[in-house]
Formats: structure tokens, sequence, C-alpha cells
């Protein structure tokens, strides 16, 4: 069902353009009675991205980052936070994307990247619609330490878990990612005999 009968745009206000954009958005809303409402939202605009788990079904190992990411140290979380290798698309196709990412960020190239779904991860305010893979690896797909771009800031630390570790570690809260947990609850459901 299109939307576009209950939607009429008053206005459109760019707030910020420095890092990604953000906007105010007026529009009137036809509610499910029939009558129509006013409302006001701001929107965030960083474009698409896509993210992937390695996984070794032999071993029942997956590889993860291990990264400081400021909104969340700011929001109380006093710790590198542990997640799934993930970029913006930045104009690419999400599948090469997410292989320059793995590259860059885990030092593997990867010989088949599966998407196994899209989500959109915080639809309340921002645009960003997040595209999830798995891959397979081995030893021998390693090309690098990985590590990440120094120039971009970043310094990322590759870890190696078990699935069974890393479900452990969402239970005690050191893995709170949400693109990280649903990866890793989608390889424990679909990759990976049942957890021990």
């Amino acid at each position: 069902m299109s939307l576009a009968h209950r939607i009429r745009i008053r206005d459109v206000r760019t707030l910020s353009d420095d890092w990604y954009v953000l906007k105010k958005t007026t529009f009137d809303w036809l509610r499910s009675d029939g009558s129509w409402q006013t409302l006001s939202r701001e929107t965030y605009d960083r474009g698409n991205g896509a993210t992937l788990l390695p996984f070794d079904p032999v071993k029942r190992t997956i590889l993860l980052t291990r990264q400081f990411r400021y909104p969340a140290y700011v929001s109380g979380h006093d710790d590198l936070l542990i997640e799934a290798a993930a970029g913006l698309l930045d104009g690419e196709s999400p599948e090469n994307r997410i292989r320059l990412e793995v590259e860059e960020e885990l030092g593997l190239r990867l010989q088949d990247v599966r998407k196994v779904f899209a989500c959109f991860m915080s639809p309340g305010s921002v645009t960003e619609q997040l595209h999830f893979f798995v891959g397979q690896y081995d030893a021998s797909m390693r090309l690098s330490a990985g590590g990440g771009a120094r120039d971009e800031g970043e310094d990322i630390e590759v870890m190696e878990l078990t699935v069974d570790e890393a479900l452990q570690m969402i239970q005690d809260g050191r893995i709170c990612d949400g693109k990280t947990v649903m990866l890793i609850q989608y390889a424990a459901l679909n990759l990976f005999a049942a957890p021990q």
C-alpha cells in the first residue's frame, strides 16, 4: 500500500549538513479515523549501509571487530564496542561495499557473501537501511591483519569467537550493538547447530 495519499509535506528545513544531513519536516498526516493531523519530525540521513558476519562452520567461530564509538561512549558505554564489520554504501552496491569493508576491517577476502535480510535500524529518526550479509571464511582468505583505515580514524581489533561465546556475550551485555546481535542470533539459528 502506498502512503502517498496519506501525507502532505508542508515544509522541509535543513538543520545541519556537516557530517551527515539533519532535516526537520512539517507535514500533514491522514490518520486512520479520516482526520488530518499536522506533525513535525527530524530525520538524520547518513545513507544506507551493509554489515557482514564471517563464520566458520567447522570451528563454529565468527569474526567481529572491537573499536571506539564516541556516540556509545557519551551514552554511557565505557568500553570499546564489539561489532560486526560494517560500512556505509557510499555509492557502491551493498555486496561490493561489504566485501571492501571486510577486507579493510578484518583483513579477509571472502569468496562468497550472501544477503540474508535488510532492516531499518532506527526508523523513528534515522533514514538508514542496513543490508545484512553472512560469508564463510577460513585461514586461506587472510590478506592482512585488518584494523581499518587509519586516515578515517579507525583503530579496529579483530576478534575470533565461538558462536557460543558470542551468545554468552550478548546475554551478559558485552555485545550490545543491534546489528551484531541480530547477525549472531541469525547465525545461531541458521548457520550452526543448536548452541551447546
